[in-house]
C-alpha cells in the first residue's frame, strides 16, 4: 500500500519479518583510547580488578588471558545514559558481588537519573536500582573517588558519596534500597564554572569517596569509622565512628584544596589524602598530599613538591595507591602535569622522601626512571604536533606516559604490578620494584589495555578496495584498519584531534577526504585528503576562513580532487583542485550535512531541517527538492553505489511522525517512508546477498517494536535483527554505521565509549 503525505514524498507499508539472526560479534581491535578514570582491586582475592570508563562502561581483567572482559554491552538504546560509570565497587566479603554507580551526565544532556547497578557473578549479569538523582560518569571531578564502597566487614551495607548536593546515601540490602544519610553534615560545593552556558560545568561536585578503617569492625558487624572526603575548598573530611550514625568534620585538617583522594593505611592506621585546588581531570594548578595519623589526629604535610612552591607546583594531585604488602611504600600522580609530561612520584617511608619517574637534568634535557613500551598499540605514539610562532621543543617523548593520570593502583598482593590509567590507555608495570633498587633503575611500563575499547566513533567507511575500514574518532583522530583483528600502527595524520567526517571517491576508492575539528592555534588544518587509500595523508592547502569544525564532507564518485565541504560555522564550498582553492556554493543552506552520488561525479546531495538538495554541476548550485523530511533530530543519509540517484536517509526525533527511514530513487526529488521501520537513525550498504542484486541493508532502527542493529537483503522489504540483547552497546550505529563491500553479512557499527564492533553471519 502507498500513500502520499506531500511534497513528492510516500509511505511504503511492506512486509517484516522480526526474526533474529545469529551473528557473531567483536571488537575492531585498537586497544584503548578514552579515559581510563578507575581501577579498583578487591582487596581479597587476588587478581580480581575492574575497571571503570567514563562513557564506555565497565571492565573485569581476565588474568589468564591479560584481557579485559567489557561487562555492560547489555546497556539498551533508550538507557545510554547508563554506559558512564561513576563508580565501581568489588565486595571484599563476597568476591563475587560487584556494584556500579551509572549515569554519564547530571545536566540537561539526560533526562534519566543515575542507577545502582549490582551484580552477583562479576558482571555478568546485572540487576539495577534506578536512584532519585541522576550521576555523573562524564562530569568534570570524576577521577576522583570511589565514590560506591562496600563496608568490608558487613557487605550488605554500601555507600554511595553522591554529585549535586545530593549528599551520602547508604543502602544497607546489598544495593538494592537506598536512603539518603540524613546526618551527613556538607553535601559539598565546588562547582567548577557557575556561568558555563552549556551547563556541563556548573554541577556541584558533591562527595568525592568513602573509605572504612576496616580495623573498627568485626566480621557481619558493621565498620565503626568511616571518612568521607567532600568537593570542598573549606572543610572537606568528615568521619563518622559509630558506623554512620553520627558525623563531625576531622580537627585540624588542611583547607584550601579540593580531596581527590582517600586511602587509609590500616596497617600503620594512616590516612593519605591527595589534594587539587580543581576538581579535574583537566584542570589543576596546586595542589597538596597529605597524611593523617588517625590514632593521634596529627597532620603532617608529605607533598612531594609542597603548593607553596610556585614554582615548580603547578599541577593537582591524585592517583594515590598505598602498597599493602609495604605500607610505608606510597605513589601518587600530579594528574594535571600536561607538559612535558604526568608525574609520578613513589615513597618507602611514608611520605618523607620521595624520588619521581622522570627529572629535569639540563632543560630541555630529562632523566627517565622508565622504559616504554607500546608495541601492543604502537598509535600511542602520537603524531607530532606543528607549534606556531615557537613553543617549548625537546622536552616531550613519543610516547607520553599521559595525562589525566588520576587513576593508579598498586597491587594489594603484588607490589611489582602496578596499573595506572590515562586519557588515551592503561598503561602498568610488572616490575615496579626495581624502582627502588637505585636511582638510575628503571621499570618498564608497558600497555595494558587489550580488550579496553573505548573509542567514541564519529564515521566509519568500508571502501570497495584498499584497506577494509577507515575510521574518524573523537580525540584520537581515526585509523586505517588493514586488519579489524590487528591494532594499526598510527593514527591519521595530519589532521589531528576530533575527525568526524569521512568519504571515499566510489569509482577510484583509494582516493579519500577525511574532515576534522583541527586546533588552527597548532597550525592544524580541518581537512586531508588521502591519495593511497588511507595510508598517507595531506593536509589540504587552505580552507574557508571562519570556520569552527570539521563538519562533513564529500567526494565525487571519480575523486580527481572535487570535493564539497560543509565545514562547521560557514557555509558550503566546493573545490575542483583538491583543497587549493575553495568557493561558496549556492542554493545550499550553512550547516547542511553534504554527500555524494556513487555513479555521477557531477552529483552531490545536501539536507538541511527537513529538505533535500542536489547539485548536478559538482557543488556550484544546489536547488532544493523533496520538503517534509525528518525537520528534527539528527539526520544521515548515504547513495547507493552503482545506482544513480538512489538514496537512503534515516533519523528524526521520537516527537515527529517524520522520525524514521526513507528511500528516493529519483535523485532526492521524491522520498518514501518505509512503514515497517518505526524509527531508524542511520543506515548502511554492503555486499548483496547469493542471489541478491541490490546492498544489503543495514539500519540502527526500531522495527515491531524493538531496537537494534537490523539487516534487509530485499531493499527494506523485510527486516532481521542482527544483534541481541547482550550485545547492544548504548546508542550503537547512531553516529556511524556501514557494511562491508566485499564480505556478505559483515558490518562495522561505531559506538559511543565501546569503540567500533564487527558482526559477521549469514
Amino acid at each position: 500500500m502507498l500513500k502520499r503525505i506531500a511534497s513528492g514524498i510516500l509511505i511504503v507499508t511492506v512486509a517484516l519479518i522480526a526474526q533474529a539472526q545469529t551473528y557473531t560479534w567483536r571488537n575492531v581491535q585498537i586497544y584503548g583510547g578514552g579515559f581510563i578514570v578507575g581501577i579498583v582491586f578487591n582487596q581479597t582475592e587476588p587478581n580480581l580488578v575492574y575497571t571503570r570508563t567514563d562513557i564506555g562502561g565497565a571492565y573485569r581483567l581476565d588474568n589468564a588471558t591479560g584481557r579485559w572482559v567489557p561487562l555492560l554491552d547489555s546497556i539498551s538504546w533508550d538507557d545510554w545514559n547508563l554506559t558512564g560509570v561513576a563508580s565501581i565497587a568489588t565486595d571484599p566479603v563476597n568476591p563475587n558481588n560487584v556494584y556500579i554507580a551509572a549515569g554519564t551526565y547530571t545536566n540537561e544532556w539526560t533526562t534519566q537519573n543515575g542507577a545502582i547497578l549490582r551484580s552477583t557473578d562479576r558482571g555478568a549479569t546485572w540487576q539495577r536500582t534506578m536512584l532519585p538523582f541522576k550521576i555523573g560518569g562524564n562530569m568534570p571531578g570524576r577521577g576522583a573517588g570511589e565514590r560506591l564502597v562496600v563496608d568490608p566487614n558487613r557487605n550488605s551495607v554500601l555507600y554511595l558519596g553522591a554529585p549535586s548536593g545530593n549528599g551520602l546515601w547508604r543502602s544497607t540490602d546489598s544495593g538494592v534500597t537506598w536512603s539518603k544519610v540524613t546526618s551527613f553534615p556538607n553535601a559539598g560545593n565546588y562547582v567548577q564554572d557557575p556561568a558555563d552556558p552549556n551547563g556541563y560545568l556548573t554541577d556541584n561536585q558533591g562527595l568525592y569517596w568513602v573509605t572504612f578503617d576496616k580495623r573498627t569492625g568485626t566480621p557481619g558487624n558493621a565498620t565503626q569509622t568511616i571518612y568521607v572526603g567532600v568537593a570542598d575548598r573549606g572543610t572537606s573530611i568528615y568521619r563518622s565512628t559509630d558506623a554512620g550514625t553520627t558525623w563531625s568534620a576531622v580537627s585540624g585538617q588542611p583547607t584550601g584544596f579540593l580531596p581527590h583522594k582517600g586511602v587509609l593505611d590500616t596497617t600503620g592506621g594512616f590516612l593519605y589524602v591527595a589534594y587539587s585546588d580543581k576538581g579535574g581531570p583537566y584542570d589543576g594548578e596546586h595542589g597538596d598530599v597529605w597524611k593523617l595519623n588517625t590514632a593521634t589526629g596529627a597532620w603532617s604535610l608529605i607533598s612531594p613538591i609542597p603548593s607553596s612552591n610556585t614554582n615548580d607546583n603547578f599541577f593537582g594531585y591524585s592517583g594515590l595507591s598505598v602498597d599493602r604488602q609495604n605500607p610505608n611504600t606510597i605513589m601518587v600522580t600530579g594528574y594535571s602535569t600536561w607538559w612535558p609530561d604526568t608525574q609520578i612520584w613513589r615513597s618507602t617511608n611514608g611520605g618523607s622522601t620521595w624520588s619521581r619517574i622522570w627529572d629535569w637534568t639540563r632543560y630541555p634535557s630529562r632523566s627517565f626512571r622508565y622504559t616504554q613500551d607500546v608495541t601492543a598499540a604502537p598509535w600511542l605514539k602520537w603524531p607530532a604536533t606543528p607549534l606556531c610562532g615557537g613553543g617549548r621543543p625537546g622536552a616531550e617523548v613519543n610516547p607520553k606516559l599521559g595525562w589525566m593520570t588520576e587513576s593508579l593502583e598498586i597491587d594489594p598482593f603484588n607490589s611489582n604490578r602496578l596499573m595506572y590509567g590515562t586519557g588515551a590507555t592503561l598503561y602498568g608495570s610488572t616490575n615496579l620494584t626495581t624502582w627502588d633498587q637505585s636511582p638510575t633503575s628503571q621499570i618498564t611500563i608497558r600497555v595494558m589495555a587489550q580488550g579496553i575499547e573505548e573509542t567514541a566513533v564519529q564515521d566509519l567507511i568500508s571502501p570497495p578496495s584498499g584497506a577494509p575500514l577507515i575510521s574518524a574518532l573523537a580525540d584520537i583522530t581515526g585509523f586505517r584498519h588493514n586488519d579489524v583483528n590487528v591494532v594499526p600502527t598510527a593514527q591519521a595524520a595530519p589532521v589531528r584531534g576530533m575527525s568526524v567526517s569521512l568519504d571515499y571517491a566510489e569509482l577510484s576508492p583509494l582516493y579519500i577526504v577525511r574532515a576534522a575539528n583541527g586546533d588552527t592555534a597548532n597550525c592544524e588544518k580541518s581537512l586531508a585528503v588521502s591519495t593511497d587509500g588511507g595510508t598517507t595523508w595531506a593536509a589540504v592547502s587552505s580552507q574557508p576562513s571562519g570556520l569552527t569544525g570539521g563538519g562533513s564532507v564529500a567526494v565525487a564518485a571519480t575523486g580527481g580532487g572535487k570535493i564539497v565541504w560543509s565545514p562547521a560555522g560557514v557555509g558550503v564550498f566546493y573545490t575542483t583542485g583538491g583543497g587549493k582553492t575553495w568557493t561558496a556554493s549556492t542554493g545550499i543552506p550553512a550547516g547542511a550535512r553534504v554527500a555524494s552520488d556513487r555513479v555521477n561525479a557531477n552529483k552531490f546531495y545536501g539536507f538541511k531541517s527537513g529538505t533535500f538538495y542536489v547539485s548536478t554541476d559538482g557543488g556550484k548550485t544546489f536547488a532544493a527538492r523533496a520538503t517534509g523530511l525528518p525537520l528534527n533530530g539528527p539526520v544521515r543519509f548515504k547513495a547507493v553505489p552503482g545506482r544513480e540517484g538512489d538514496i537512503w536517509l534515516a533519523g528524526g526525533a521520537e516527537w515527529d511522525n517524520t522520525y524514521g527511514l526513507w528511500h528516493s530513487t529519483d535523485s532526492g526529488t521524491s522520498f518514501t517512508k518505509l512503514a515497517n521501520v518505526e524509527e531508524a537513525d542511520n543506515i548502511g550498504f554492503g555486499k548483496a546477498a547469493t542471489g541478491q542484486t541490490y546492498v544489503a541493508l543495514y539500519a540502527a532502527a526500531q522495527v515491531a517494536g524493538v531496537r537494534g542493529i537490523f539487516r534487509s537483503i530485499n531493499a527494506g522489504q523485510t527486516w532481521v535483527r542482527i544483534n541481541d540483547d547482550q550485545h547492544q552497546w548504548g546508542r550503537a550505529g547512531e553516529t556511524a554505521l556501514t557494511g562491508d563491500p566485499r564480505i556478505f553479512g559483515r558490518v562495522y557499527v561505531g559506538t559511543n565509549g565501546r569503540g567500533i564492533l564487527y558482526g559477521d553471519g549469514q
